[in-house]
């Protein structure tokens, strides 16, 4: 009889153990969840971003402005400074592959030697936009370009400069600093530039200088002209020379090289009242010097660029195709404009 009862007590606690497995795995049980699930989120974008420097304050308003749009649309960015330096960048860009980023965007320092880099982005599902700068390397190999037209931002200084002696009949020399060697927005301005003053035979490029788009250099290059003009003309006058030669007029391609060489002019007492100047860029800096008399024309290249940059990384990252160019608005500032009108440039 005891053994029976025994049996039967047996037989009821493994009844009711399996109950119990029954209910934890087939009842639904509502609960909060502290995580959602992968479909019921939406996922950040990762912006793996390689930046060439910070040379210029236009540089560095362009860093701000990338930050700033990313903060604003909830996309993470990991950032590299390349500190000039074409290796630093490929490293960078491999990171990024490594790390599976969703999106990547760079400003490239030169133009050539980026295929190989490109291509592996590529095999890795990862698309690339191009900022600011261009590059020689097949179109397939990245999703698009944002920045500025070079070529046009050229032209404009041109067209600036024909206006303003369009009643001369004496030949105008130019004194040409450019920016960093084999970059694509060096050889895009050099060529708008040249494109329109090649209209008139008159305006002559007696010389240019490589300045790298530093303060620093434009001042090297005003010392070295002005130390030539006292050697070869007896004492500093307010007429810029080079190889003996009039300088009529100084085109410059950053701000940043135009403000160091009137750093010079400052600090040797030259006003250069005779020299036209004409800069790209429009730094805060150099519209106060255009205000001043300084400086006869400023183009813009416009440095916010994170704004559109966020919108075609979001159309990338929800599987659409971008524009495979697209140019910033910029417009031009003269000696003649209403300066009453002007807004802080925030740069």
């Amino acid at each position: 009889m005891k053994a029976k009862i025994k049996k039967i007590q047996i037989f009821s606690i493994s009844i009711f153990a399996l109950a119990v497995i029954i209910m934890i795995f087939f009842i639904p049980v509502k609960r909060e969840k502290a995580v959602p699930d992968t479909e019921e989120r939406s996922k950040k974008i990762i912006l793996g971003f390689s930046q060439i420097g910070s040379e210029s304050a236009w540089r560095t308003r362009n860093t701000q402005s990338i930050f700033e749009a990313a903060e604003e649309n909830d996309i993470q960015i990991i950032f590299d400074d390349a500190q000039q330096k074409q290796e630093n960048q490929l490293k960078a860009i491999r990171s990024f592959i490594v790390y599976q980023v969703d999106v990547i965007a760079f400003v490239p320092i030169v133009e050539d030697g980026w295929d190989n880099v490109l291509q592996e982005a590529k095999d890795a599902g990862i698309p690339v936009i191009l900022v600011d700068r261009q590059i020689n390397a097949d179109p397939s190999l990245y999703a698009g370009f944002l920045g500025e037209n070079g070529v046009e931002e050229g032209r404009r200084a041109a067209r600036f400069l024909l206006s303003k002696c369009r009643d001369r009949t004496e030949n105008v020399t130019i004194f040409e600093m450019s920016g960093t060697e084999n970059s694509s927005i060096v050889k895009n301005r050099a060529r708008g530039f040249r494109e329109i003053i090649n209209t008139d035979p008159k305006f002559q490029i007696i010389h240019s200088e490589n300045g790298d788009f530093l303060r620093s250099r434009g001042k090297e290059i005003c010392d070295v002209l002005l130390a030539n003009n006292v050697r070869e003309n007896g004492n500093t006058t307010n007429t810029l020379y080079f190889d003996g030669q009039k300088i009529d007029a100084v085109f410059s391609h950053n701000d940043s090289m135009t403000l160091g060489f009137l750093d010079s002019l400052q600090a040797h007492k030259v006003n250069a009242k005779n020299t036209i100047f004409i800069t790209i860029d429009a730094e805060q800096e150099s519209i106060d010097a255009l205000k001043d008399g300084k400086l006869n024309c400023v183009v813009e290249c416009n440095p916010n660029l994170g704004p559109m940059l966020m919108e075609l990384v979001k159309q990338i990252a929800a599987g659409n195709t971008i524009p495979h160019i697209t140019y910033n608005n910029e417009t031009v500032f003269t000696e003649d404009d209403d300066f009453s009108f002007y807004e802080p440039r925030g740069y």
